[in-house]
Formats: C-alpha cells, structure tokens, sequence
C-alpha cells in the first residue's frame, strides 16, 4: 500500500494528498504534519518507513470538505486519491493485492466547485497571463459557472496591475518564461501568494487554439470574435489546467467574451483598495460601498453586482441602458416586490448546471435546475404585460427567461419530492417514472411483505399451517416445517416444487425455485435499483447539458433581473437619484453623499450626515480642498469617486442630481502604510502611487488625491504637493480634488486658470471648534491640529505646550526659515545651551512679573522702568 502511496505522490509533485482508505482520507510524512497543524487534529504514526516511524493523520470522507476547505485557504494544493474498486474485487487477485486508486481531481483555489467550499455571493475566478504575438493576454473563468472572459493587456505596468486588480483571480497562471521578466516581477509581486506557476508548453497559442477549437466543437474560432495570439494562449492554458486539475473532466464553458480595451472604466489596486470597494482595508466586506449598496437577494446577482461594481462601463448608451431598468423598477413598484420574491426562491441555476456537468452534481442540482426554471416561467407570465411600455433591455430579459415546460415537466415527473444530497444514497427517482425500477424498489423496500405473502400461500397449498419461511446466513431464505408435517412437502407431486435441504432434530427445511428467485431479487434489488437510477440520472443530466445554449441565457436573464431590482430597491430606500451620463467632461454632483458614510450614520440611528455640491466642470475641473483635521476632506473626496463608479456601473446615485461625463480612469491616493515586504516606507509608497497616477491619468480622467508631501519635511512636502497641482493642471487637464494642509498652495489660484479653492467651513465657538462638514469656496487659514489633538486625548500639558509653540511659529518671520525660528523656541535652546534649565524657570519668572503689573496705573517713566527689569531676567546672552 505504501508503494502505491509513493507512486501516486510522485506523480503529483506540490500537493497534498488526500489517499482514500475506507471511510478516510489519510495523509502521510510531510503532508500529515502540515495538516495536523492547520487542521488542528491529531497526528499519529503507523508503520515504519526507511528506519522511521510515518506521521499520519485523516479525515473522515463524509464530512472532508470543510477540512479540504481551510487547506485551500491556507494555499494548499490537495490531490483527491480514490479507491476505484471494491475492497471484495482486490480480494479476489490474492490476499495481498492492493485496492485500485488514483487521483480524480486536484483542488485548488481557482477551481472549487462545491457550494460548501464556495462563497454563493463571490466569484471565484481562475485566470492565465500568457505572451504571444509580442503582447500579453489576460483570461479568466468561474469553473463554478462557466463564464469565459478574454482581454488583451496592451502594456506592461500599470495596465496590467489595473486588470489583474479588476479580475481579482483566487489562483494566476503564469508562465515559466514569464515569471521570470524583470519588468513584470514588480507587477506581478502583489499576487505572489496567487500566482501558479506552470510550463512553457501550457501557454502555447497555436495549442490553445486547437484545444479551444476541440472544447467547443468548431473549426474556426472566428466566430466568437477576433482574438489575439495572446488571448488564445491564455485560455489555451485554462482549459488545460482544468484538464489537468479535473483529470478529463472538463465541464461545459461558455463560448469567451472579449473585454475590448477601454470599454471598462480603469482602476488600479492602490485605488481600489484606498476607496474600499468590495473590502475594508483591513480585509472585511462589512464597510466597503459592495456591502452598502447590494440589495441582491440570490446569489448569481450578487455576484452580477460586484461584477459591475468592479468593472464600471465607459460607454453611454451601455450605462444608459441599465439606468433605464432600473429606473423601470423604481417606477413600477408592485413589480419589484414580486420580482424580488421570485427571485429569492430562485436557486443558483449556473453553479448547478456547472456541477452537473462536471459530474460532481447530486439530485438536489438537478432539482435547482427544474425550480430555478420554474420561477423563471412565472417571472416571465408576470413581466409578460409590460412588454409595450418597458425598456428595451426588459424585453431582452424576458425573452431569454425562454419556454422550458418541457424539461421542467420532466424533471418534475422524475424527481422524488424529498431528495438525498449524493446520488449513491439513492431514492431519489420518484415512483411512476420507470416501471423497472418500481418493481425493484418494491422488492428492496417491501421484501419482507412479499416473503410473507409467499409463505401464507404455501401453508395454504399444502395445509401446512406450521410452514414459516426463514432466513439464516448459510441457507438465506428457505421453508421450515416440523418432522412430523415433512412428509407432506416430500410426497407426490409436491416433491418437484419443494426441494430438500438440510434436516435437523426438530425440522425439516426446503427451497423452491420460486424462492430461490425472490430471494435472489431481494438481494439484487437495491444495487440494481441504485443502478438504475443512476442511469436515469445520467439521462436527465444529459438533457440538461443538451439544453445549455437555452438554459445559460436563462440563468444570465435571472442575475440581471436581481441587479436591477436591488438597485431600485437601493435608490428608493436611499433616496438616491439616476444620473444623467455624457460624453463631454462634466463633472456635476449636487447634494453628494457618501453611501458607505451615510448608511452607517442611519444604522447607528444619526441621519445628520451633509450633502455637499462638487462642479469641476471645464472652467473649474481642478479644486484645491483645505481644511480642518476631521473636517470631512477625506469623506468628500471620496464620495465623488463613489459617486462616479456607481453611475458607470449603471446605478442611482446618492445626491440630489448628478451629470456626469465618463470616466475613462479612476485614480484615488487617500492615505497610505508602510510596504515593509518591499523595503518601502509611508511616504515612498505614497510616491509611487502619486507618480503612477501622474504618469498614467489622462484628459477624461479623475484624480483623487489627499496630503501628498505629508511623509517628508515641510518644505520638500510643499514643493511635491506644489509640482503635483501644477502638473495636474497644465500637463495632465484632468478632473481632479486635491485635498492638503499646505495653505500656501492656494497661492496658485492667482497662477492657475481652471484652478478653484474650497475649503471645509468650520465654527469657532468659546474656544472649541465646531465641524460643519460643508464644502465652502474660498481657502482656510489654519489647520486646527492641536484642536484634534485635544480631542483624541493627548495629555493636556501636550497640547498647552502645543499651542505654546504653535503659536510662536505662526507669529514668527518665514523669511528667516524654521531654523531661526527653532532659535526662539525654549525647547530647542534645552539642546543647543547647559542653560537652559535656567532659562525656562527665568521665563517663568518673567510671566509672574507680568502679571503684576497694570498698565492702566503706570507713568511713562514706569513703564519704561519695568521693560528694561522685564529685559534684566532674560539670559545674559540674549
């Protein structure tokens, strides 16, 4: 056994080996000690291997995938080792033979399948980056679904990083020879962890294209569209990697869908993650804009949802179009609440035609399959009215909900009305649908009745009223009557119906052929009948594969109806309303709020959250924003980002009215951390993020940029933070908020055209500091920092230092630069000169004098007296 185990092993180098031995999976040597640890179960020995003990560990079979599950998310890589025969047949090649197995499948991140292992809300993407033809191709799929998508990559950097972050893949395939290019380690270090590195010969174009053309069954790949060397190579080396990770076992794909460049507002990682629009930065859904806007009730639309969350539209009448759904729903609001209904009794029919295709696919998927289309059937006799009256895109919908009373009307009939999860449990065909089967399950499920039937009719033909029909390991069914009555079953013509058997002191017992044949049906009906019905399965799974090209634009009608339904459910509860999208460079948000901001001030019972206006139209497309600390910058220049993606993505937005002209790029810097992984500190990870965005932004762009130059000295800050805006406005020309603490920069409003200074307002009241969060033309003046610092609970001898000290620079001369003004500073003379002790307790000394006098009482004389004794206490030096 532990040679076949090695064999196996060695023919899958860097996974960890699930070796099936009755009802587990065991692991052995190194595979056993890592999953012991990240399973936290025990870890025990069995046997010896080269002088030492092996370490070994299992898991039960019927409950391994949520232990396969936490592998996974570990970074695991797991081979499923089967028996592929019964115990008996091994039996029977001698008594050391060893049962048949091999691996069936290899699990990895990017090709899960099962609900169990899968989040029903979330994509789970595989994808491949392949090179050819001088360019580079990116491709993805949801095993779990089928969906194939393609995309030519025209440039290495930061393209490549923008969709690599739009994808945001659970597994990379990448090449050999590509990992190993200089110009694309840096990109591709932010996926190490998700990388899968495979052979050259895996990403070969004119291989993939044969493999693409054999999948599909075409001779030509024309018909799906023009796609680039590049495009094939990657999802050529998709299809073999799940040729190779499903051992055979390809599920049916979907024809690819090109992405064309430009066709999806563009959004690097570092803006994604600063804008938190599927996660927090810390990870979490719960408090990104995914999480405060997705009203979806079922999980294909879910994931829909953040499909176009991820990938906002750039074109017009595309965005347009699904403003019209949803504005349809908002409309018609009786509409909705059946729609959404429905919807939520609708099961997941992509994932459980993917499943079934596969062959991992029970009963319960076909059942999903035959209700997800029943619903369907209702959704369309209810929209069916508004055929006239509704958008185009409604009525594309309707119809792709299409007419399946055929197959539905045959699942129906097949299917029991309670259903097991797995297909060997059986019982899982209704009664009526094969008469085979029927007889078989009677035989299995009522062989006692029929044993009992057959015996009152031999006591009755025999006058035997003793006669019993038993039942014992060595005889298994046979008649038993006394000696005494045995003569009555063993003369005359009863001799030939029953046949002798054994005799013992009490009793005499026989057989019939009859008998013989029921028993051997009682013992053969229930793997027959399991056999039967996992042929019917197969039929049924069969048909339902045959039905795809119908049955995917049904499922896809489905996902589309929940997105618009949640949106105008979304827009109504919110208040939000439809932008209005152009093609110029509008940039017009009246009374914009912030979604995320919004919904977690009502959840905790404040609804006192600001609107504020953004215009950069033409004449104004750059403001300069200053302000307060906790003034609302960081919110407001947020807000407008959010509220730009929620538009192109084809949903109402949170503010008054909004005209918006698309976005081609999003680019946002808005805080930053150390990248200690990198060598990089604070301020060099907010260079590198600033000098993409102002090598990459252009003219339809919108740059949303917070603080640059805070991470390094003053000076060296103010002229970064000054190149910036200028850049911005004269080179670049792009729309753009530009929130900062330098005060001076407002100076360039004189300089710079379409320049416009806003200003966070804020209320002085009793020596405290009130924060409007309004957004106000016009410029501040001061920061209030040390306000906030009182506010966050610095010691108060900190702050009245603080104050001390702030207040002698603001009075100081710049001119003379921060180090003459350090000069006058008590606590930079402590480290330049021994007197400084003497010093502060002289300037102690100097304030109580101070305060004893009284100017109103003094002559001239007086007064001049104290000045020069007020200049006497001061150090000789000075």
């Amino acid at each position: 056994m532990m040679a076949q185990y090695h064999d196996v092993k060695r023919a899958h180098p860097g996974c960890m080996l699930f070796y099936r031995m009755g009802d587990f999976y065991e692991l052995f040597f190194d595979d056993a000690v890592a999953a012991s640890k990240v399973l936290n179960i025990a870890l025990t020995k069995r046997g010896r291997h080269e002088g030492e003990d092996i370490p070994m560990c299992g898991v039960p079979v019927h409950s391994h995938e949520s232990y396969l599950q936490r592998l996974i998310r570990h970074g695991f890589r797991v081979a499923i080792c089967e028996q592929l025969e019964d115990p008996a047949e091994a039996r029977k090649r001698g008594g050391k033979a060893v049962v048949k197995r091999d691996v069936i499948r290899i699990v990895t991140p990017g090709t899960i399948t099962e609900d169990s292992l899968l989040d029903a809300r979330s994509a789970n993407y595989l994808g491949a980056l392949a090179e050819a033809g001088g360019g580079l191709g990116l491709g993805w799929l949801d095993l779990s679904t089928g969906a194939v998508t393609l995309q030519p990559v025209a440039a290495v950097g930061q393209i490549l990083s923008m969709a690599i972050a739009r994808l945001d893949p659970q597994e990379l395939l990448v090449s050999e020879k590509l990992i190993q290019r200089s110009e694309l380690f840096e990109w591709l270090g932010e996926w190490k962890d998700r990388l899968s590195v495979q052979s050259n010969s895996l990403f070969d174009s004119e291989n993939g294209r044969l493999r693409l053309q054999t999948l599909y069954g075409v001779g030509t790949l024309d018909a799906f569209g023009a796609f680039e060397r590049a495009e094939i190579a990657a999802a050529g080396a998709l299809v073999a990697y799940i040729d190779l990770t499903q051992k055979g076992k390809v599920p049916r794909l979907q024809p690819p869908r090109r992405v064309s460049p430009g066709s999806a507002m563009d959004i690097d990682a570092a803006t994604r993650r600063n804008l938190e629009l599927t996660r927090t930065l810390s990870g979490e859904r719960r408090g990104s804009l995914l999480s405060a806007i997705d009203r979806t009730v079922f999980g294909p639309g879910a994931r829909l949802l953040a499909d176009r969350l991820a990938a906002p539209l750039t074109d017009v009448v595309a965005i347009d179009e699904r403003l019209d759904l949803v504005e349809f729903f908002v409309r018609e609001e009786r509409l909705r609440v059946d729609i959404r209904a429905a919807l939520k009794a609708t099961p997941d029919l992509e994932r459980a035609m993917s499943r079934l295709s596969l062959g991992r696919g029970g009963p319960r998927d076909a059942a999903a399959v035959r209700d997800a289309l029943i619903q369907a059937e209702n959704m369309r006799e209810v929209l069916s009215p508004f055929s006239e009256t509704a958008p185009l895109d409604l009525r594309r919908l309707t119809r792709n909900l299409g007419e399946h009373s055929t197959l539905v009307q045959r699942l129906s009939a097949a299917l029991a009305s309670e259903l097991p999860i797995l297909t060997r449990d059986g019982g899982f065909i209704a009664r009526g649908y094969s008469l085979p089967l029927d007889e078989l399950v009677m035989l299995r499920d009522e062989g006692k009745r029929l044993i009992a039937g057959l015996q009152a009719r031999y006591s009755a033909d025999t006058g035997v009223n003793s006669l019993k029909i038993k039942f014992n390991n060595v005889l298994g069914y046979h008649i038993e009557v006394s000696a005494v009555q045995a003569d009555k079953l063993m003369t005359g013509a009863r001799r030939e119906t029953f046949i002798h058997r054994q005799t013992t002191a009490n009793a005499v017992r026989f057989s019939t052929v009859e008998l013989a044949d029921l028993e051997r049906k009682i013992s053969e009906a229930g793997d027959r009948a399991l056999a039967i019905e996992l042929e019917l399965f197969a039929v049924l799974t069969t048909e339902i594969a045959g039905r795809a090209e119908t049955l995917l634009p049904t499922a896809q009608a489905l996902a589309e109806l929940d997105v618009a339904a949640a949106l105008a459910e979304l827009a109504v509860e919110r208040a939000y309303c439809r932008p209005q999208i152009s093609d110029d460079l509008a940039f017009e948000i009246r009374k914009g709020r912030h979604p995320v901001v919004e919904a977690a001030l009502e959840e905790a019972g404040d609804s006192r959250f600001v609107a504020n206006d953004c215009d950069l139209g033409p004449e104004r497309r750059l403001w300069l924003l200053t302000g307060p600390n906790m003034a609302g910058k960081s919110t407001f220049l947020r807000q407008n980002a959010l509220i730009a993606i929620m538009a192109q993505m084809g949903a109402f937005v949170p503010a008054e009215a909004v005209r918006l002209g698309v976005v081609d790029r999003l680019f946002s810097r808005v805080g930053a951390a150390d990248d200690l992984a990198r060598g990089r500190s604070t301020f060099m990870v907010e260079m590198v993020e600033t000098a993409a965005i102002l090598n990459q932004a252009g003219l339809r762009a919108l740059v949303i940029l917070d603080e640059i130059g805070r991470g390094t000295a003053t000076f060296d800050g103010l002229s970064i933070a000054w190149a910036c805006v200028e850049h911005l406005h004269e080179h670049i020309g792009c729309r753009g908020l530009f929130a900062t603490h330098y005060h001076e920069l407002t100076m360039l409003a004189s300089k710079l055209r379409h320049l416009a200074c806003h200003t966070m307002r804020i209320k002085e009241w009793s020596g405290d500091v009130v924060f409007l969060h309004e957004v106000a033309v016009g410029s501040a003046d001061r920061s209030y920092g040390v306000h906030v610092a009182r506010l966050a609970g610095l010691p108060s001898a900190v702050v009245a230092r603080a104050e001390q000290v702030l207040k002698i620079l603001e009075t100081g001369e710049k001119a003379a630069g921060v180090a003459r003004l350090a000069e006058d500073l008590p606590l930079f003379q402590a480290a330049a000169r021994p007197v400084a002790a003497a010093s502060v307790a002289r300037v102690s000394e100097v304030e109580k004098t101070l305060a004893d006098l009284n100017p109103d009482d003094m002559t001239p004389r007086a007064a001049l007296e104290a000045l020069y004794r007020l200049r006497s206490l001061l150090p000789k030096n000075k």
